[in-house]
């Protein structure tokens, strides 16, 4: 395959490192921090059931069409759609892809320096002192409130990211992820085995995995029918820019199908290494949103080798979100370097300095700016919920309307099978149904779910 080119744009140095980038991308704090927390708030194994079926049925039809648009184009998400339908309202869709990517790296970024600070904290065994959760949160929310603390974790997130993509796409984004995602995994073997050998785990595996179908109501479906959806990175234009560094060589069913089988994996093993633990501690699994930061921290006290396995385990929440930061980095990089013609270490400079400060009201919406408030949300909880409820799923229902209906799945089907990578009946078939009507039908539900009062 092409090195970096003059254009500054480049190609993946193999299938393999596409793949683990892009699975990268998809496994980030969305697998590793909402996940669990949503399958202990929704009744465990009935919740994941439904999860897996919305990943294969909704999730996996979007990301082989994003896929399709980024290497027919081979440019970023507004370029691949005004190549294909110049001058049209479909380039929105793209801008859209681009501004969600800036959104949700100001404030992933803040998130991401958390797993940062807890990696050092960990190290330093300031988060192994807690008997209760009450204590560990007290614990969080002193952290999260601290100016200094939350703008140099952030700044440092910010400057790891950028490094990695001033290096390009093969020396940079995929050469990282060679490294970090086999870790991550490797990590996530250790942890699993560590858990499931504590007294009383099977108790948590039960929870984990036994369906009890009376827990399950329409909120349920809709809540996993959501997180299938972002787990993947769809809609907010990383798999499209990622999709555009592809060679035409490449079988994009197949890859599809391994990205999508990864971040699914790496989702259920994080239950596995987080269910068994909090049952064998004999704490409450449907904590919410601060089960990884309030709950693990006692649960990593009180386990033998706790200390050991809290350094793993925060290290591996900060490898995942290194993975999906950089992703979202690339996309706003990639429509600087495509459509405005810039050279990438002006462009990752330039719009990695943007997003950090756009971010700074967001690292301190915990503490100095927790009292400013609009509509009873702070800043943080405003990108959030813009970029998340309204940019990611109107992205994902628009692309697959415009690949099913205006682009076509001729056309795509035409693209997916270049160089004798046969698209083959029924997965055609199937897949061409699930593009026009299952997938925006349902995408569109969600959205509607979230937005409607």
């Amino acid at each position: 395959m092409k090195t970096e080119s003059n254009n500054q744009r480049g190609f993946w140095g193999s299938r393999l490192g596409f793949i683990l980038a892009a699975s990268g991308s998809a496994i980030g704090l969305g697998n590793i921090w909402k996940f669990p927390y949503i399958v202990g708030e929704n009744g465990g194994g009935a919740f994941v059931l439904i999860y897996l079926v919305c990943i294969f049925v909704i999730g996996t039809p979007i990301m082989l069409a994003e896929f399709t648009l980024g290497r027919k184009t081979h440019l970023n998400p507004v370029g691949a759609f005004a190549s294909l339908k110049p001058k049209s309202a479909f380039i929105s869709i793209g801008f859209m892809g681009v501004l969600a990517g800036f959104l949700i790296l100001s404030f992933y970024g803040v998130v991401g320096g958390w797993t940062f600070a807890y990696v050092v904290k960990s190290i330093t065994g300031s988060v192994l002192s807690f008997t209760t959760p009450k204590e560990a949160g007290i614990f969080f929310g002193d952290f999260i409130g601290n100016t200094g603390e939350a703008l140099f974790y952030h700044a440092l997130f910010m400057s790891v990211c950028i490094a990695i993509v001033l290096r390009g796409i093969h020396g940079g984004i995929e050469r990282a992820c060679d490294i970090l995602m086999p870790t991550l995994v490797i990590f996530l073997f250790l942890l699993m085995i560590r858990s499931l050998t504590l007294d009383g785990a099977m108790e948590g595996v039960a929870f984990y995995l036994s369906p009890d179908f009376s827990k399950i109501s329409a909120n349920t479906v809709l809540i996993a029918l959501g997180q299938a959806f972002f787990s993947l990175s769809l809609g907010m234009g990383c798999m499209i820019t990622y999709g555009s560094y592809l060679s035409e060589k490449e079988n994009l069913t197949s890859s599809t199908v391994y990205v999508v089988m990864f971040d699914t994996m790496i989702a259920l093993l994080v239950g596995m290494v987080i269910f068994p633990a909090v049952f064998a501690m004999g704490l409450e699994p449907a904590e919410g949103p601060s089960l990884v930061f309030s709950v693990l921290p006692v649960v990593f006290t009180n386990m033998p080798m706790g200390h050991i396995v809290s350094v793993i385990f925060f290290t591996l929440l900060a490898i995942a979100a290194i993975t999906s930061g950089i992703s979202l980095l690339e996309v706003v990089v990639a429509y600087f370097i495509d459509q405005r013609g810039w050279e990438r270490k002006k462009a990752v400079l330039i719009v990695g300095a943007a997003i950090f400060a756009f971010g700074i009201p967001s690292g301190l919406s915990f503490g100095a700016m927790a009292d400013v408030k609009l509509a009873d949300m702070t800043f943080f909880d405003h990108v959030d919920n813009l970029a998340s409820n309204y940019l990611l799923p109107l992205g994902g229902m628009l692309t697959a309307v415009f690949v099913g209906w205006v682009w076509g799945t001729q056309n795509a089907h035409a693209e997916i099978e270049k160089h004798e990578n046969k698209f083959k009946f029924p997965w055609a078939q199937c897949w061409e149904f699930l593009i026009r009507y299952i997938t925006p039908v349902a995408v569109g539900i969600v959205f509607l779910a979230k937005v409607l009062p």
